[in-house]
């Protein structure tokens, strides 16, 4: 007997031993696992001259996941939890590098240097005229087609507590999209272990000139053929009213009375058909408090089906809402999805459109002896 109690204790700790190899994680009851949030570097692929594009997957504790690629400093990915803990991606984009150099509406990119339109494309700084690409005519949008999403941008990992993290880098040369001064800018992405996508913008140039940086991301927090059950509200009592080439014509209105109010929590689609003509939707920008480098709320998005919400906080004075108006299902995205009339909704966190040709807008010019910095934060969580 006592050789077969032996025995038996020795298969026991040998079955342990294997378990504890070979088994997952998941199946080990006794054993807690600190996951810590990483950064890891992979390739994307290579454009005709041969420049290499990384991809950073940045990836909390929690297993929330972000996934930027140095091509336009662009969020391709991010993954968040639904009210059952499942992950979903809720941005829209492209599986590959192609879709990314081949012409879309600037899926999560970092728009720049001035993001949205400047009326005809030109304006006048310090008593001399400059001319733009006309790519929405008559107007200039988002700087024209060779932006601050058409490069490649340098990239670095940041070591910080409780948050995946890199900073991403890129010098525009003076001229550079019609802009004057060499205009040095930087984005850092952050993915916190809360779940929480922090992006902090800094600029310097040697030369005054406009700068209005955003991230032009599209959302769709359920994966649905649309966001129009999708509820919203924004922290805008007042709007900017636009000409019917999407120009602000210069004044401040209420939201109030009009299917622009969504002071409080409304479906994006409820109101929609109201919007008659172009843009056939929402495609305007909403006045936030000026308080010049507060962040404070601008937006949250509530949605009923997966139970993901997301808060959108801000130091700019102005949030565009745009609900993909103009997809028409002629790309098709990641894991073969058909990207259709309102498949996503645009939150761009900025100055006003055209500040630069409106001074009672807040200014949007950048001095060398000054640093532009603005900060914006998408905060998600479930219920």
């Amino acid at each position: 007997m006592k050789v077969v109690a032996t025995l038996l204790h020795a298969t026991v700790l040998l079955t342990l031993c294997i378990c504890t190899i070979s088994c997952p994680i998941w199946a080990q009851p006794h054993k807690q696992v600190h996951l810590e949030a990483t950064v890891e570097t992979s390739s994307f692929g290579s454009l005709e001259n041969g420049t290499a594009v990384e991809m950073l997957t940045l990836k909390n504790k929690k297993g929330a996941v972000a996934k930027v690629i140095t091509y336009g400093a662009t969020l391709t990915e991010l993954w968040v939890p639904d009210r059952t803990g499942k992950m979903g991606d809720v941005v829209l984009g492209f599986d590959k590098l192609q879709g990314y150099v081949g012409k879309h509406p600037w899926f999560g990119a970092t728009v720049g240097r001035v993001a949205n339109r400047i009326a005809k494309g030109k304006f006048k700084l310090d008593g001399k005229e400059y001319s733009l690409e006309i790519n929405d005519p008559p107007n200039s949008l988002h700087s024209g087609s060779k932006d601050l999403s058409r490069v490649v941008w340098k990239t670095e990992v940041l070591h910080e507590p409780n948050a995946a993290a890199a900073r991403f880098t890129y010098l525009s040369p003076d001229g550079d999209e019609g802009f004057p001064g060499n205009l040095s800018v930087t984005v850092v992405y952050r993915l916190t272990d809360s779940n929480e996508l922090h992006l902090e913008y800094t600029a310097k140039t040697d030369k005054a000139t406009p700068v209005n940086l955003t991230n032009h991301s599209y959302f769709n927090l359920d994966g649905a053929k649309d966001v129009l059950g999708e509820k919203l509200y924004l922290q805008a009592q007042d709007y900017t009213p636009v000409d019917p080439t999407l120009i602000p014509t210069g004044e401040i209105k209420p939201v109030k009375g009009t299917p622009l109010d969504f002071t409080h929590p409304v479906a994006i689609g409820s109101r929609i058909a109201e919007m008659k003509g172009d843009p056939g939707g929402y495609d305007h920008n909403f006045v936030l408090s000026r308080e010049a480098g507060k962040l404070k709320l601008a937006a949250r998005v509530d949605d009923p089906l997966s139970g993901r919400e997301m808060e959108v906080w801000t130091t700019e004075p102005g949030v565009q809402f745009y609900s993909g108006n103009f997809l028409d299902g002629t790309l098709v995205g990641k894991r073969g999805v058909t990207y259709g009339k309102h498949s996503g909704f645009c939150l761009e966190t900025q100055h006003y459109p055209d500040a630069v040709n409106h001074p009672e807008f807040p200014s949007v010019i950048l001095r060398p002896e000054s640093v532009y910095r603005t900060t914006t934060v998408y905060k998600f969580s479930a219920k």
